[in-house]
């Protein structure tokens, strides 16, 4: 697979375009959530192209009600097939012989393998996709301003970042054209900074 080749050629689609393209392209898509700002607007371009395309939801265990709110709002809203994934360990459990431990503890690498690495790993092999869609867009960090519209995971998986090139700009008025709320709440206890990733990507 050229990957410098599909961009360019994909660069002037529309993100409904690429995602068509990417869902011809695989044997089996998903598309991952944690219902973080902007999130919406991924979640119901893929289901607009695939009604029933497995939504995989890893579920930390420590969003704020204002995101749980708005997950099950836009859960309800675009009827979505969603496949949810916790930790093994509850965070009341955690937060008595762990709680969420500052970046340069080193028990933070611990932390964030059982409440997003380990219940990723557990959803995508289940699931076995070749076509994962992200929300991942240039400006975010430095990791995803070096990536592209499509991009390969660490084991090979393509990676597909529909809205890539989108400003916020353009994303608040997809969600405005389409009705669809935003969270402005959202807390990951793995990134504590914005501008940090969360693991899956880096």
């Amino acid at each position: 697979m050229d990957i410098k080749a599909l961009n360019e050629e994909l660069r002037g689609k529309t993100p409904k375009e690429i995602i068509e393209w990417a869902i011809a392209y695989g044997k089996k898509s998903v598309v991952t959530t944690n219902f973080r700002p902007y999130e919406a607007v991924i979640l119901h371009a893929c289901a607009e192209v695939k009604k029933d395309i497995p939504v995989i939801w890893c579920d930390s265990g420590y969003n704020t009600s204002n995101t749980y709110r708005h997950a099950e709002e836009t859960i309800k809203q675009l009827d979505l097939n969603v496949k949810l994934y916790v930790p093994k360990q509850t965070a009341a459990h955690r937060d008595v012989v762990m709680g969420i431990p500052d970046i340069n503890d080193p028990k933070h690498k611990e932390f964030t393998e059982q409440v997003k690495m380990e219940p990723f790993r557990r959803a995508m092999e289940e699931h076995k996709p070749d076509v994962w869609f992200t929300n991942l867009r240039k400006g975010q960090t430095a990791f995803r301003d070096s990536i592209d519209i499509l991009s390969l995971s660490a084991d090979g998986m393509l990676k597909v970042s529909p809205f890539y090139n989108w400003s916020d700009e353009e994303m608040d008025k997809y969600l405005a054209e389409n009705n669809l709320g935003i969270e402005t709440k959202y807390f990951d206890p793995t990134k504590v900074l914005g501008n940090r990733e969360c693991g899956l990507h880096g």
